[in-house]
């Protein structure tokens, strides 16, 4: 049971991670230090998309899972979770570019309207 609970948290934390990921930005609004931790791990976010890679993360979750007991899933966690739901034909390496682009994209232009938002605030 300990191991079970231990994979839900890793699956917990992998949502939340992908969440900071697109929107951490946002955050970044309100508070300006949270880009320090922000930019570092939105790069590798989309840079695992990028490359086709897989998160660590995922492997984590697939070992406290079988120590468990349960099954651990072949693909990785974006596959499994989210691209099955939203993909049912599975995730190419076209959805994985895709992906990372929808994520560059969403950053790129919450930090431009972040830039644009302090250059007026500070005339």
């Amino acid at each position: 049971m300990f191991y079970r609970w231990l994979a839900v948290f890793v699956l917990l934390f992998h949502f939340a991670f992908l969440a900071f990921v697109l929107l951490g930005a946002l955050l970044v609004v309100r508070w300006p230090r949270v880009a320090w931790a922000h930019v570092p791990m939105a790069a590798w976010g989309i840079f695992v998309e990028f490359a086709g890679r897989v998160c660590p993360l995922t492997p984590l979750e697939n070992s406290l899972r079988a120590r468990a007991g349960e099954q651990a899933y072949a693909s990785g966690f974006i596959a499994h979770y989210l691209t099955a739901a939203i993909y049912p034909a599975g995730l190419t390496r076209a959805v994985e570019i895709a992906l990372g682009t929808l994520a560059l994209l969403c950053n790129a232009a919450l930090y431009a309207w972040i830039v644009k938002r302090r250059r007026t605030e500070d005339r």
